[in-house]
């Protein structure tokens, strides 16, 4: 990882893993057909209307910036993707679900729902393209599933390796299973990670904290979700 020389405008595009297999077999199977921009290493904070040699150089301190060279960790970059939103938009869409905070004890299993408020002109309502999920750490959940029509997966490898980093899934709504083993807990009483939803229409996402319970401290039933304790 570096950074880019700034003095000139540069396109710097490198391809994933799934990519280069797909370029590598020659057969006009690679085809992009979708991109996305992102301003991760903007601060716009910076921006100064005030500056002593006029309103032309509000943007001096941007426009200079060093830019991070493009590598394929979604973890890390393409976080803040730039969105399309019909003229006179007024309000930025906001993706919501039914928990902000996820407890799971060992094996239990929870549904999140995501709805997205300020889209279309709707007040509350769930993205036609569907959500991504991400799951930080793949370990702690036996099983991760999108459900809807827009149901797909996609995984993160550790390099070189077959271990699972993270794991995306799309669909309408998410179900997730936590770990029924407790070899990962060490002395540890509680493991954590995170889920981030992603509108697929609005671009807009949410980060929920996943908390993982050795002990089982609570027996919910409520909606079809078992063994949870929801915040």
């Amino acid at each position: 990882m570096g950074y880019l020389d700034n003095s000139s405008i540069t396109v710097d595009a490198i391809l994933t893993k799934r990519g280069r297999e797909l370029l590598a077999r020659n057969d006009g199977s690679f085809k992009i057909t979708q991109f996305a921009l992102g301003d991760d290493e903007i601060d716009y904070t910076l921006f100064n209307e005030n500056h002593p040699n006029g309103s032309q150089y509000s943007g001096e301190a941007i426009e200079n910036m060093p830019l991070l060279e493009a590598f394929p960790d979604e973890n890390n970059i393409m976080l803040h993707k730039l969105i399309t939103l019909p003229r006179g938009t007024s309000k930025l869409p906001i993706v919501t679900a039914n928990v902000s905070k996820i407890t799971l004890t060992i094996g239990a299993s929870t549904v999140v729902n995501p709805t997205t408020m300020n889209f279309n002109g709707s007040n509350n309502m769930q993205e036609p393209g569907g959500y991504i999920a991400t799951i930080a750490d793949r370990r702690l959940v036996t099983s991760f599933q999108g459900k809807g029509t827009t149901a797909k997966k996609y995984k993160t490898m550790r390099p070189f390796t077959s271990t699972k980093v993270s794991e995306a899934v799309m669909g309408s709504s998410i179900t997730l299973t936590a770990l029924n083993s407790t070899s990962l807990f060490g002395t540890n009483t509680k493991l954590l990670t995170t889920l981030t939803i992603e509108g697929v229409d609005s671009g807009a996402r949410v980060t929920i904290p996943v908390e993982i319970s050795k002990q089982v401290v609570a027996n919910v039933a409520t909606q079809g979700e078992t063994g949870i304790s929801l915040a």
